[in-house]
């Protein structure tokens, strides 16, 4: 089973960046209820694992935080391939992600061994003429929209199922964070 943990987006949010995503010049648009906050992606698991992972995860005790967000960017240097919302920085956020990280890894998970960049993703590039310069015009016009802070009160152990359309999110398990 293909996995992934990460924070769901709240409503408020949510339509915030349903805004930004109607001014985009080019991409495919991440679907509102797929906008997240990835903490770890874990690839494809067996099921005894995930379920080692669930239990190791019920036992991170953190409280609830606000994350910012410090406008917009892109990942992929001269030919963008990604579009997303910046988180600003966050201690909190950061000791989250390194908790669920610790959790995988002593269920025998290896995560993603990618440096964390905490971003929402708006929107997927397709290389072709102009897309570059249509993205870098858009974000010289756009990169600092202000978007609204969204509250974590939970965590969430996802499952990826990519189609022709894009990937479909199901959750498994919800992780409440507690005061």
């Amino acid at each position: 089973m293909r996995v992934f943990v990460g924070i769901a987006v709240a409503d408020e949010l949510a339509d915030a960046i349903g805004r930004v995503q109607a001014m985009l010049p080019v991409g495919r648009q991440v679907p509102q209820e797929n906008l997240h906050l990835t903490l770890a992606f874990l690839d494809d698991q067996p099921e005894e694992r995930l379920e080692e992972l669930h239990y190791r995860l019920e036992a991170i005790r953190a409280a609830p935080f606000e994350l910012g967000f410090a406008g917009l960017g892109t990942f992929g240097g001269d030919l963008p391939r990604v579009v997303f919302a910046d988180v600003a920085p966050s201690a909190a956020l950061t000791d989250l992600q390194r908790r669920v990280v610790s959790a995988a890894r002593q269920a025998g998970i290896a995560p993603e061994a990618r440096r964390f960049h905490p971003h929402v993703t708006l929107a997927r590039l397709r290389p072709g003429a102009g897309v570059a310069a249509r993205i870098a015009g858009f974000l010289a016009d756009h990169g600092g929209a202000q978007l609204p802070s969204c509250p974590v009160t939970a965590f969430t152990l996802y499952r990826s199922d990519l189609h022709p359309g894009g990937a479909r999110y199901e959750e498994l398990a919800r992780y409440d964070l507690l005061p």
